[in-house]
């Protein structure tokens, strides 16, 4: 089943590979995939996955997946994912910094990602911020409230460990489901619980 478009920002905060984890399987889902780095993101991929060229094929890891991914230059104020009249099914950020989730909360476009985030809430698409740093300031937790007011879904990265993960993988593929499951996508990473939690020999649902 193909699915319609969706854009992803990546900013500075540390959690690359859920951003990589993300894009590729929105792509393997059939979604049309438009990626916006800031040029802390750009910084990120490079200091946390190797990744210095930030172009279709690199993202993905697959040449067949990546006729379906767009990039955009952070700083091209005029690309089409920076107006209201661009058609998509949702954006996420991911990861977000907290400099993002200020810039957001203030109403600041002084990039594409930045921009592109603003529009989604105007026009009352879906918004999935992926923040992705600790301890939170009261400063933090004030964006956060304004932005959940304004209509965003505040997504802290912080995967489960209840499917007892066998590797960082694993906990990747947890949150990039989860943040794929908010842009209403249909994926089958097998990370949902199916199962009943055992408490002092009581079964609970």
């Amino acid at each position: 089943m193909g699915y319609g478009h969706v854009i992803i920002g990546i900013t500075g905060a540390s959690g690359a590979p859920y951003a990589l984890r993300t894009i590729r399987l929105l792509a393997e889902c059939g979604v049309q995939v438009h990626v916006a780095a800031t040029t802390m993101g750009r910084r990120l991929l490079v200091e946390e996955c190797g990744i210095k060229s930030l172009d279709a094929p690199t993202l993905v890891g697959d040449d067949g997946l990546a006729e379906l991914v767009h990039i955009h230059r952070d700083s091209d104020m005029g690309a089409c994912i920076a107006s209201g009249s661009f058609q998509h099914d949702g954006m996420a950020i991911v990861p977000c910094s907290s400099n993002t989730l200020g810039h957001l909360a203030g109403g600041l476009t002084n990039s594409l990602v930045h921009r592109a985030a603003a529009v989604t809430l105007k026009e009352r698409r879906r918004l999935v911020v992926g923040h992705r740093e600790t301890p939170l300031s009261k400063i933090d937790i004030g964006n956060m409230a304004t932005l959940s007011d304004a209509g965003a879904i505040i997504t802290p990265l912080t995967p489960g460990f209840y499917l007892q993960p066998e590797s960082i993988q694993d906990l990747v593929d947890f949150m990039a489901a989860r943040i794929v499951d908010l842009l209403g996508v249909v994926h089958d990473l097998p990370v949902r619980w199916k199962g009943t939690l055992t408490h002092l020999g009581q079964h609970e649902c």
